[in-house]
């Protein structure tokens, strides 16, 4: 993956007067090695062959040779013909938000499987745009949207990549199935899965680290986690629980990417709890925010699972600031990840939330026959035990999935 050593010069098209809109997709473009220069606003029906009006286009013409930008980027998505054109009469690169995005998560890809989750969204979305890119690709260098894993794609023809696409998907399909033995063994364990979600640069990574004492890869960028982490921890009670830490949500997240990722989105859907974590310094973007992650949430299956919003960066706000954020957002539990400000109350609402899915278990067990017990003991909240010489009768809480392990019944795991 090439590394890029100088900020490549971008103009900006934005679809949408929203100035938090702007923010973002500043970020993100500086995120995948740009540098804004400036840009214009072109809210009017879209024009079928270049999305602009004649007078915009020509406008931006002027700022192209004027700044000798090296990309526009459109914060919209656009069609394969649309980007064509525009790319032979500006004569520079022209990407939309969805190529801007893919190329994020090709920079942040580490693991061979989101590697080969990313490609797989990359050829998907190149595919319809193979016609005409030959001109314009001989004449720029590589640079934004042309990042990917492995061979450039872009300048190979439709049956390669085609049979590309086939084969990433089979090397997926292996990965997918080792995913699920590790989930299986999780889900055997009985030990309460949490999934820390939300939008992206949230603070989930940070909040996972401080949660587990884990070394996990911190960075304040768009998209730093790409991989699911799990680590094992312990609640106030001494119970084990395991943390999950996912992919940031982001609006209008690319439909190829949650599509490739869904073996990865996947891991949220088995989880006991949903941890949200929202940047309550986001001011004005909260609530877009926490609905991208409700929508996606829906989309992948997980909206019925019981859920604790946490607003993380209270440093960041002054008093009147968290006064307010707390009246509006009174079930949620206000922390600071980086400073270690309300987690051992998120802890203890996470630990009730976990027993409230839980029941009361008796059971009496002879004492030569223990094991099964003492090897689930930490997965459960023992009431009371008492011992005579050949039995012992024990009170407990704990899920039904886990009961079922410790009395000796099968309990179904989803594959």
């Amino acid at each position: 993956m090439r590394k890029i050593e100088k900020a490549q010069r971008v103009l900006v098209v934005y679809t949408v007067n929203d100035r938090y809109a702007w923010e973002e997709m500043e970020n993100l473009i500086e995120t995948a090695g740009g540098e804004v220069i400036d840009y214009i606003v072109y809210v009017r029906s879209p024009n079928p062959a270049y999305y602009l009006g004649k007078g915009k286009l020509e406008k931006l013409k002027k700022m192209v040779e004027y700044y000798e930008a090296e990309v526009v980027v459109f914060d919209t998505t656009l069609t394969p013909s649309q980007q064509r054109n525009l790319q032979d009469y500006l004569d520079t690169r022209v990407i939309d938000r969805v190529e801007l995005i893919l190329d994020i998560f090709a920079q942040h890809a580490t693991t061979r499987e989101a590697k080969l989750q990313v490609e797989l969204a990359q050829l998907q979305y190149e595919l319809p745009r193979l016609v005409g890119l030959g001109k314009i690709l001989s004449r720029l260098g590589g640079g934004i949207g042309t990042r990917g894993p492995g061979e450039t794609k872009l300048e190979i023809d439709r049956r390669r990549i085609l049979k590309r696409i086939a084969q990433v998907k089979r090397e997926l399909k292996e990965v997918t199935i080792e995913r699920k033995i590790q989930r299986k063994e999780r889900l055997e364990s009985g030990i309460p899965i949490v999934s820390l979600v939300g939008y992206t640069n949230a603070g989930k990574s940070t909040l996972l680290k401080i949660l587990t004492d884990a070394q996990v890869y911190i960075a304040d960028k768009l998209f730093a986690t790409l991989s699911p982490k799990s680590r094992r921890s312990k609640l106030p009670s001494g119970r084990e629980v395991i943390f999950i830490d996912t992919v940031g949500f982001v609006e209008r997240l690319p439909h190829a990417l949650v599509e490739s990722f869904k073996s990865t989105l996947e891991e949220i859907t088995y989880s006991s709890l949903i941890v949200i974590v929202c940047d309550a310094h986001a001011r004005g973007r909260m609530e877009k925010h926490l609905k991208v992650v409700d929508e996606v949430l829906q989309e992948i299956g997980a909206a019925s699972i019981p859920r604790i919003l946490a607003l993380n960066k209270i440093d960041l706000l002054d008093a009147d600031e968290l006064q307010v954020l707390q009246k509006t957002y009174s079930d949620a539990v206000p922390i600071s990840a980086r400073y270690g400000i309300g987690i051992s109350r998120l802890l203890d609402k996470i630990e009730k939330a976990i027993n409230r899915e839980e029941q009361v278990y008796e059971l009496t067990l002879p004492l030569n026959n223990l094991e099964r017990f003492l090897r689930f003991r930490n997965h459960v909240t023992v009431i009371s035990e008492k011992y005579n010489e050949k039995v012992m009768s024990v009170k407990f809480i704990c899920s039904p999935e886990v009961y079922r392990r410790i009395a000796g019944y099968e309990t179904e795991v989803r594959p």
